[in-house]
């Protein structure tokens, strides 16, 4: 399983959220590894992303914005 991305902001509540809901997954077995990287400390992420946050993606470049459920991420996931 490739390391997928959370983009976010330290300071964004629906990204803790995000986080939250990626490690209740990983908890309940499903395999998936992130790296959280946070958009303000890029302009070209912060344009891109400043308004979606948190996005989930792959490296390959298939995103999953928020808001999004358990179920969507594990669609994600297959997908």
């Amino acid at each position: 399983m490739p390391v997928l991305t959370l983009y976010g902001t330290s300071a964004c509540h629906l990204c803790e959220q995000a986080e939250d809901l990626l490690q209740g997954l990983a908890a309940a077995g499903v395999n998936l590894g992130y790296e959280k990287v946070d958009i303000s400390e890029s302009d070209v992420l912060f344009e891109r992303y400043g308004l979606l946050i948190p996005v989930l993606a792959f490296p390959h470049g298939k995103e999953l914005c928020w808001p999004f459920s358990a179920e969507q991420v594990e669609q994600f996931l297959g997908g």
